[in-house]
């Protein structure tokens, strides 16, 4: 069982929204829904090239209060950092541990 005492960094809850781009295609963006508690916790990282430049992902697990209206489409930003979201899973009924994903360049 998880001390809430242990939810002790401020995410912010984005959700995707989609706007018409007048060429016929769309704009992805992503707008705040909620602020919420949570505990991050650096799992593993591995290096790669994309777009031709260096950086590394970094996986983490993020622990926070149970939701129902999450789902992968969400993303949790913390200042600059965005993680996105892979997997999640209940955890002691009360929590939602959330397999999360980071790229740093």
């Amino acid at each position: 069982m998880t001390d809430p005492g242990r939810l002790n960094r401020r995410l912010v809850l984005e959700a995707p929204v989609e706007a018409a781009d007048g060429a016929g295609g769309v704009t992805r963006s992503h707008a705040a829904v909620a602020a919420l508690w949570a505990q991050v916790t650096p799992v593993a990282a591995r290096g790669a090239i994309e777009a031709s430049a260096l950086g590394a992902t970094v996986t983490h697990r993020i622990r926070i209060r149970r939701r129902s209206d999450l789902t992968l489409r969400h993303r949790l930003r913390d200042g600059v950092r965005v993680f996105r979201i892979v997997a999640m899973h209940e955890s002691a009924g009360r929590f939602l541990d959330i397999d999360a994903e980071e790229r740093t360049d």
